[in-house]
């Protein structure tokens, strides 16, 4: 075989799984598996050994090295595996010397700590594998302390992209044939507070879209509304370009429970950005984090997160069952039965999906451009799938929407 990677979780962690590709066989690995975990879940955490397992089973002889976040914020779960061979940090998976075999099973272990994690200018890449759209690094770690959360010790403190290398990497991009980007971090709103000036993301935005005049398509990754600049605002208004689609890290619709996470944003807020947002561009569409079950949330708490779908008028919902993660404060908090937190997630779910439904309904008859991600499937600028005939990966194609299937819309070229 030849060089292997598993990537779990966030747009960042597919940014980085090349990174890791590159410097791996820059040190010569062959006959590897690479498994870039996520530790935002309990479930991401099972699926990443179930995963490790499986790898092992399957290449007897490979050596197997697990990285991101659940490694970094518990090596020892890992190492401990008898299927790993070894475990890298977060920034010891970016360099190719990190990949040399270990000598005993201390060396086997190449985790620093993330707070001493410095500042990282952009590593450039020429493409993410099998993707018709590339992603832009542009933050990563996280300043904030939600009390549900392990992200800031799998990633260490807030840190940004410098403008310039943004652009260098998006020109880099385009040039190599990408007519969309996405930009991605970890808390991307929170990009520039530590940049001399403290340029704010429409700075940024605006200075791509000025400067790679060539790109087709900008697109945002997970993004906190609290956050969000004047700025950046005028831009969702005025630039099609910057599609209209943003997924939103609600998390919850209760204002107590939102106190009990440490978030910084109320119920109302939610709802008056979304509406805000709407007014100056009627065609977007949002997506949202929703945690169910979060510990104390009682019957009229969750209510509240559900009729947040319908308030919001969110499409496309990603549902966590709140998991208890170790060294959280929530995990030290009156925890809800396992029973009721599956079922909480399952009514989220549910209106979720007929959220996705009604969407899917309203645009039929409507023209849109696809951008194909492989042989008859693409998404639309507000990021619906979609199954149309004709084009190469990476082309975009306008055309009209004529049916929808329970998962996409069904398209004919214009």
């Amino acid at each position: 075989m030849a060089l292997d990677i598993l990537t779990f979780g966030c747009r960042l962690n597919s940014f980085e799984s090349e990174v890791m590709r590159r410097e791996a066989a820059a040190a010569g690995l062959e006959d590897a598996v690479l498994v870039n975990t996520c530790a935002v879940t309990g479930e991401a955490v099972r699926q990443a050994r179930q995963a490790i397992r499986k790898a092992r089973r399957e290449n007897p002889n490979a050596r197997i090295v697990v990285t991101g976040c659940a490694a970094q914020t518990d090596p020892k779960l890992f190492a401990d595996m008898a299927e790993v061979d070894l475990v890298l940090g977060n920034a010891e998976k970016l360099e190719a010397s990190s990949y040399a075999p270990a000598a005993d099973a201390a060396s086997a272990v190449r985790v620093a700590d993330a707070e001493l994690l410095g500042h990282r200018t952009l590593l450039p890449i020429e493409g993410i594998e099998g993707r018709a759209r590339a992603f832009v690094q542009v933050q990563n770690g996280c300043d904030h302390a939600c009390t549900f959360c392990v992200i800031p010790q799998g990633r260490g403190p807030s840190r940004s992209v410098p403008v310039a290398e943004v652009v260098a990497q998006a020109r880099r991009l385009v040039g190599n044939g990408y007519r969309e980007l996405v930009l991605t971090g970890v808390d991307l709103t929170s990009w520039g507070a530590d940049l001399a000036g403290h340029p704010v993301l429409g700075d940024l935005v605006a200075a791509l879209l000025s400067q790679v005049p060539e790109l087709a398509r900008l697109r945002l990754s997970s993004i906190d509304a609290v956050e969000v600049d004047p700025r950046l605002m005028r831009l969702i208004a005025e630039e099609e370009r910057l599609l209209p689609h943003l997924h939103l890290s609600l998390q919850a619709g209760d204002d107590m429970i939102l106190k009990r996470m440490k978030r910084r944003h109320g119920r109302a807020d939610a709802v008056h950005f979304c509406e805000e947002v709407r007014r100056l561009r009627p065609d977007m569409v949002f997506g949202a984090d929703l945690i169910a079950g979060f510990p104390t949330e009682t019957d009229a708490m969750f209510e509240n997160s559900l009729r947040l779908v319908e308030d919001c008028g969110l499409t496309f919902l990603h549902v966590f069952p709140f998991s208890p993660r170790p060294g959280t404060p929530a995990a030290k908090m009156p925890q809800l039965d396992r029973g009721l937190v599956k079922a909480r997630a399952a009514r989220l779910r549910e209106a979720g999906g007929a959220a996705f439904i009604r969407h899917l309904d309203g645009e039929i008859g409507a023209r849109r451009l696809i951008l194909v991600e492989r042989e008859g499937i693409g998404r639309t600028e507000r990021f619906t799938p979609s199954e149309i005939v004709g084009g190469q990966p990476g082309e975009i194609i306008a055309a009209r929407i004529v049916g929808r299937t329970q998962s996409s819309l069904i398209a004919e070229a214009a």
